[in-house]
């Protein structure tokens, strides 16, 4: 069994919870792990889903005088229920609550105003470079990250079972779209751009919908989790940037699937798309699992020049998949260096040990980013980034 990188220990021994991830990223496995002699209520098992929602008062008349901690598992199935649980927690401090859910549009939909305050919000990612031991960058770049699908026998065949099963069936309980067939062309779209910054036009265009219902599409994939955009770095900047975000799907193998994409080979276009992907999930991860309430961003002008991801406003990451990082590959963040006073450039490459450049560029393999990266604490990631270090073995 994997051990996960989140902790809950701190906040839960502060206020409740709501735990909020994708399907099958392993939220329930988690916490039965992490709280073993918590009290589960699974609203995805039939018989407890039919026994609250017919009587959602039971579970208060249960739990009086309890000090254990509670797990409501898919929270989002039974929105009502966050009645009964915020009486509780009103009327016993000392109360812990877990809620676990996909999505909070429809918990916003019914008005319900997620506790007021009296829980906190934390999100649960798809496996990352820490909890497998590597990076396993080939596979991960070609499957995913979802527990289910790259520690399955047959990956490709449970990433194809994942996206036709779990994905529509997510979109459909939202009850948001008014066409499937409609929202399945918009899907295809929004996955041929993916990692690339959003043209609303151009994309209503391809999917033979409205700018305005592709606006609505995506905002629904960001509710359910499903994506995610990533803001362009707009602060001390000479050259005037872009002001469109990307988009990203929560996972590579969904959106290689979506683009029907043949085997990603090393080397390969594909391959490198899918590598930035990567990074940017172990970032976003990282960011989340160390509560940093720091910016990740990426940074383009009008003329095309662009940096991949920009950490606060002291890092800059550029991400190659190639196994020798040459000097066209530092043009854009030496372009950038100019119009910033970030502290840091660096490349994750291919390249087989860390090196830096003459003018202080570190170039890093892609296993020592990420060692480094998990490696540094939490007080590193809300005060300055990761604690890479500042002399590179050459």
């Amino acid at each position: 069994m994997l051990e996960r990188a989140l902790r809950l220990s701190g906040p839960l021994s502060h206020y409740s919870l709501f735990l909020f991830g994708p399907r099958q990223t392993g939220k329930t496995t988690y916490l039965r792990q992490e709280l073993p002699h918590a009290i589960f209520y699974n609203l995805s098992e039939t018989n407890v889903f039919r026994e609250l929602s017919n009587r959602p008062e039971l579970i208060r008349q249960r739990l009086t005088g309890r000090e254990e901690v509670i797990v409501i598992d898919e929270i989002q199935r039974l929105p009502e229920l966050l009645y009964e649980v915020q009486a509780m927690i009103d009327r016993n401090r000392a109360l812990r609550f877990v809620m676990t859910g996909s999505s909070a549009r429809s918990l916003r939909a019914k008005g319900i105003n997620l506790l007021g305050g009296r829980a906190g919000i934390m999100h649960f990612h798809p496996l990352i470079s820490a909890e497998l031991g590597g990076a396993r960058v080939l596979e991960r770049c070609r499957y995913g990250s979802l527990p289910s699908v790259l520690l399955a026998r047959s990956p490709g065949k449970a990433l194809e079972s994942y996206v036709s099963t779990y994905l529509a069936e997510e979109i459909r309980a939202e009850g948001f779209v008014r066409s499937m067939q409609t929202f399945s062309r918009f899907l295809d779209v929004a996955a041929a751009a993916n990692g690339q910054i959003i043209n609303f036009t151009e994309a209503g265009s391809d999917a033979q919908v409205p700018s305005r219902t592709v606006r609505e599409h995506y905002q629904l994939l960001e509710d359910t989790l499903i994506g995610s955009t990533l803001p362009p770095f707009q602060k001390f900047t000479k050259r005037k940037p872009v002001a469109t975000s990307k988009f990203y799907f929560f996972d590579m193998g969904v959106a290689n699937h979506l683009r029907k994409r043949p085997r990603i080979e090393a080397g390969s276009t594909e391959f490198g798309e899918a590598f930035e992907h990567l990074i940017w999930q172990e970032l976003r991860a990282w960011l989340s699992y160390n509560e940093s309430d720091e910016p990740l961003t990426f940074w383009r002008t009008h003329s095309g020049a662009e940096v991949d991801f920009v950490l606060g406003d002291h890092t800059a990451i550029e991400v190659k998949g190639a196994e020798n990082v040459t000097e066209r590959h530092l043009k854009h963040l030496r372009t950038f260096r100019e119009e910033t006073t970030l502290k840091r450039l660096i490349v994750v490459s291919q390249e087989p040990a860390p090196r830096r450049t003459d003018d202080g560029i570190e170039i890093l393999p892609v296993e020592y980013f990420l060692r480094e990266l998990w490696a540094s604490g939490r007080k590193t990631a809300q005060a300055s980034g990761p604690s890479l270090p500042a002399s590179m073995p050459i």
